[in-house]
């Protein structure tokens, strides 16, 4: 079975990760952890006064950002791997839009099921926001797991 775990390093990513920990996986089970990051979109405007140029400020978010997800990925699969050895578990911290980036690193891995935390929004704020888990039921050509913290309202 190949499984992409998709995470962010929230509260909801726990679950999510927790959730993946209790299933019985065969050993010859493949896991890929991917932490996707947004850029923020830049028009340029108020970034001088901070003191350098726009592509130094740019490349120091995308150089954070990659130490972020790689802390992020690299404590999740120690976390799997302690509780099943056998895993073959490979990590990824890319940029782009979360959504359609999971989705797509999924369907070219050919991936049997996408593991996601819930985050909860209402209506409106999946109407406002977006979301990630609701776009990958929709959209995936696999299974998609929404784990859910069973202890919050």
């Amino acid at each position: 079975m190949k499984i992409v775990l998709a995470i962010d390093g929230s509260d909801f990513s726990e679950v999510a990760i927790n959730e993946l920990k209790k299933m019985t996986l065969s050993s010859n089970s493949e896991i890929h952890i991917i932490n996707v990051y947004e850029l923020p979109k830049t028009t340029g405007l108020g970034l001088h006064t901070m003191g350098g140029k726009i592509g130094n400020y740019i490349e120091e978010i995308k150089s954070n950002a990659q130490k972020l997800g790689n802390k992020i990925v690299s404590e999740a699969s120690d976390k799997i791997k302690a509780e099943n050895k056998a895993l073959t578990i490979t990590t990824s911290v890319v940029s782009g839009l979360p959504k359609s980036t999971i989705n797509e690193k999924a369907e070219n891995w050919g991936a049997d099921l996408i593991v996601v935390g819930s985050q909860g929004h209402g209506a409106f704020s999946r109407l406002v926001l977006g979301s990630v888990s609701q776009y990958l039921t929709t959209n995936a050509k696999c299974s998609v797991l929404i784990a859910r913290d069973r202890n919050k309202k």
